[in-house]
């Protein structure tokens, strides 16, 4: 039976249900339903072991070839060309078998918060077990500091508070209360009669039973979600996976071509396969995947620096192309610090300034700074809230006690300082929904301070204080100005106070009575400073935000508004339910605000985004974003505030717990795509144009211009020294203010793939020009392949340059990649080394050349810098696409 259920029945009935009994359950009968049962406790077991999940890092078509080509290069005899090919295979391997072992201890942090030990009754007796041991129909006792060890229905309760921030996202402690409750199914966060499993005891006494252990709970149904939720492929992995299939199809069809080709043409079996070797060499890009875990990792690095810590890295990628940003409320869009903005006295309405735990802050009355102490009812309205409190103030933003009443300390602390002995106290009650301390005075007199909801204080005051005496209940003007406050989604309380003599020693709830009413205060969960412009930055970027909270509707759709989010009214978690998927979908094209929501409910909002084509990012703190952390395109957890469920579950941790600095990582993120997409702009056509120089020969029955060895040190030193410097390229003007890029967008746009196909041509042609250009003036075949190796090598060089911005000119930023440049350098120093040394030169089946074949590779090899800056040109100006 869920829990909802249970909160429609009463206590007695429960017992009944549950064969139990207040007294609790006899050892004997708890033993056997431990045993029926289980333990009370989440599993975190793996689904797969450490072995499966390692092998699985190599099921992919690039690899697979790359293996392929590692086993045929063995075969041949060279052995350090496969050793190389092996490396990058298993670096590749070995760091998604670490990412993907993080996924499991989302599901072990959830155990952690089932508290060790618990008191139990059971015979009538009091105990302290270990929590696992717990069995439904158990009763158990509560106090102030307890973590809840299983989900129970209370059947006594004294001033009884829960935090369920963890599962709720509400920073205010919800009220606990033992009387049934009529209302039919309802979310989780409504059940006042209900103590949830890992919540926390904020304060009173409660007794309840065990209605619900282990996975049952509702951490244990969160669990449940995590268990359930499929680790989804980025966006980035996606397209390169369906890139690695294309591109090993098409490199498998033209190696076995060239293969059957040259056969038909007469070239003998071994040489046409060792050319065949050669292409698929050639073709295969196998520093493409440690270039771009490079470009990935220095993205780790700068979002590091700017408070973003990255757990998986395809995640730095994909907040670049987030295009929904699915938010938590409390402790993310706000500060989960209460804070009093508006305070009502002498039928003037004030504004505070200041948020959080912070005692600094100016009143404004009508926009203009004033000293609240030239009023005196404020002054009492402020005392009262200081006074009739049982918070202490700790230091900068550290209160303990309740958050409201931490709201008041602060408040009265921007006026001044206000103290007096307090005598005795009328705790909070629910049923009475005030609070009254008996205080002291200087003169020995005695004063009654009392707190409580607007309609309950009115109702006990017989006068109202204006400032310098008292007069007749404004019972008009005080209700307006609460309904105001109220508007602006307050939390709004009111205060008053009596004097008594000095001989009252001790106060009762019948000696509250006949009340001064003194003023209204007014407090709200501010939003975090910079969320605003966070938001409208966001907006620029083309990327929407949609606030996901289990907080009040009214609360949360006031406070998306008053920070920028755009939205057409707000629904609730019992709307979502009523909906079918495709009413949800359309809902979720105009709606921006959803509140009292469950997990299942952000779950579901979260998949049903993405079946809408959206990339979609979802930022959370609590237990209760963890499911829609982990199906996310990109989870986000809170740093500082976060639980260890959220972080587990999470892509992204934010350092700072600052919304503000998502817009940071969104600009990282679309960086780091920029240099992927630089990365394969300039490796797939260098690559190219190696591959066609062996296609062409063995079609056209030419001699091969270059050797497997030679196209695998082209491969080797070129994505080293020039791919990875690619990867430092500052970031490009107005990155941020672009729209995120379409989802459906292959990673090979039409830009690149024309680089390609003009690239990879223009090469070729250079190479063949150079290469039978030495043959036919009498150069060896040995010195005609160096000029063919270093004719390729200068045009890589050439087209470095053009690859540092795929639509910009470069020759205003021509110099801005040290990097880059000590890159080159070391290239041409290889280049020498390859071409001058003779032992080198035996290996590598070269030879030196002269000073005019040098002049004659740099001439042709640049044609590429000059023509695809004037390709640029002509795209800028619509000739091409």
């Amino acid at each position: 039976m869920a829990e909802e259920q249970w909160c429609g029945i009463p206590s007695e009935d429960v017992f009944t249900l549950l064969n139990s009994h207040p007294d609790g359950l006899s050892q004997d009968e708890a033993e056997i339903r431990l045993t029926k049962d289980g333990y009370n406790e989440v599993s975190a077991k793996p689904e797969h072991g450490p072995i499966y999940r390692f092998l699985k890092q190599f099921a992919s078509p690039l690899i697979y070839l790359l293996i392929g080509a590692a086993v045929v290069v063995f075969f041949l005899e060279h052995y350090v060309d496969t050793v190389v090919i092996l490396l990058v295979v298993l670096a590749n391997a070995i760091i998604g078998f670490i990412q993907e072992g993080k996924a499991q201890n989302a599901l072990e942090s959830l155990s952690k918060l089932l508290v060790p030990e618990a008191r139990v009754i059971r015979g009538g007796m009091s105990s302290v077990l270990q929590s696992r041991e717990i069995v439904v129909g158990d009763v158990v006792l509560l106090e102030a500091g307890d973590r809840v060890p299983a989900d129970m229905r209370l059947f006594y309760t004294k001033n009884l508070r829960a935090d369920e921030s963890i599962l709720t996202g509400e920073s205010v402690p919800v009220e606990k209360k033992e009387h049934t409750i009529d209302t039919g199914c309802m979310a989780f966060a409504d059940q006042k009669n209900v103590c949830f499993a890992g919540t926390l005891i904020n304060q009173g006494q409660g007794r309840g039973v065990v209605v619900a252990t282990g996975s049952k709970t509702q951490i244990g149904r969160i669990s449940e979600f995590i268990r359930e939720s499929k680790e989804m492929s980025t966006p980035l992995l996606r397209k390169l996976s369906h890139m690695s299939v294309i591109l090993s199809v098409v490199i498998l069809v033209i190696s076995a071509l060239t293969f059957a080709v040259g056969l038909l043409r007469g070239f003998e079996t071994v040489e046409i396969f060792m050319a065949s070797v050669s292409l698929a060499v050639a073709a295969i890009p196998e520093g493409l995947p440690a270039v771009i875990t490079i470009s990935m990792a220095i993205g780790v690095n700068r979002m590091a620096a700017r408070n973003t810590i990255i757990r998986t890295v395809p995640a730095v990628e994909t907040l670049g192309s987030a295009t929904v940003i699915c938010s938590d409320k409390t402790g993310t869009l706000t500060r989960n610090q209460m804070t009093v903005t508006q305070a009502y006295a002498a039928g003037k309405l004030y504004e505070l300034t200041g948020t959080g735990y912070v005692p600094e802050g100016a009143f404004l009355l009508d926009g203009a700074k004033v000293d609240p102490l030239e009023n005196k009812a404020l002054v009492e309205t402020l005392r009262a809230g200081v006074l009739c409190n049982d918070a202490s103030f700790r230091g900068v933003d550290n209160i303990d006690g309740d958050p409201t009443e931490g709201a008041l300390l602060i408040s009265g602390m921007k006026a001044g300082k206000f103290y007096l002995p307090r005598k005795d106290i009328v705790p909070f009650e629910p049923e009475e929904r005030f609070m009254a301390t008996l205080h002291e005075k200087e003169d020995g007199s005695k004063v009654i301070y009392v707190k409580g909801s607007p309609e309950k204080i009115l109702s006990m005051c017989i006068s109202q204080f204006n400032g310098k005496d008292t007069g007749p209940v404004d019972t008009e003007g005080i209700e307006h100005a609460a309904e105001q406050m109220a508007s602006n989604a307050l939390r709004v309380l009111g205060m008053a106070y009596k004097d008594v003599p000095g001989d009252v020693e001790r106060i009762e709830s019948e000696d509250i009575k006949d009340l001064v009413f003194t003023g209204l205060q007014g407090m709200m969960d501010p939003p975090r400073d910079g969320v605003m412009e966070a938001i409208e930055k966001c907006k620029t970027a083309g990327i929407r935000v949609i606030m996901i909270t289990g907080d009040h509707l009214k609360t949360a759709y006031a406070i998306a508004t008053k920070i920028g989010i755009e939205t057409e009214g707000a629904l609730s978690g019992k709307d979502i339910e009523e909906m079918s998927d495709e009413q949800l979908k359309e809902v979720l094209k105009k709606v921006s605000v959803f509140a009292r929501t469950s997990p299942g409910d952000k779950l579901r909002v979260v998949k049903l985004l993405k079946e809408m084509g959206e990339v979609v990012a979802v930022t959370g703190d609590g237990i209760n974003d963890a499911p829609a952390l982990k199906t996310a395109d990109i989870g986000i957890s809170m740093g500082i505030t976060g639980t260890e469920v959220a972080k587990e579950a999470s892509n992204m941790v934010l350092a700072d717990d600052n919304f503000s600095s998502i817009v940071a990582a969104i600009e990282e993120g679309r960086d780091v795509y920029s240099k992927i997409q630089k990365i394969l702009i300039w490796t797939l056509p260098t690559n190219g144009g190696q591959a066609l120089s062996i296609v062409f020969a063995v079609i056209l029955g030419l001699t091969l211009p270059l050797v497997p060895l030679q196209i695998l040190w082209l491969n080797t030193v070129t994505a080293i020294c020039l791919g990875v410097p690619i990867t430092m390229e500052p970031k490009e003007r107005g990155i941020l203010e672009r729209p995120p890029r379409p989802p459906k967008e292959p990673i090979l746009t039409p830009l690149i793939k024309r680089r390609v196909i003009f690239v990879s041509l223009l090469i070729v042609a250079g190479a063949y020009l150079n290469f039978f250009t030495k043959l036919e003036n009498g150069g060896s075949l040995d010195a005609a392949r160096t000029i063919a190796l270093n004719t390729i090598v200068f045009f890589q060089i050439f087209y470095l340059f053009n690859s540092k911005s795929m639509y910009e000119y470069v020759f205003r930023d021509i110099m801005s990649n040290r990097i880059m440049l000590l890159g080159i350098a070391m290239v041409l120093v290889l280049q020498m080394i390859i071409t001058y040394v003779p032992a080198i030169n035996s290996i590598f089946s070269t030879a030196p050349i002269q000073a005019a074949d040098w002049l004659m590779i740099v001439v042709v090899s640049s044609s590429v810098f000059f023509l695809i800056e004037i390709e640029k040109y002509l795209h800028k100006k619509g000739y091409f696409p």
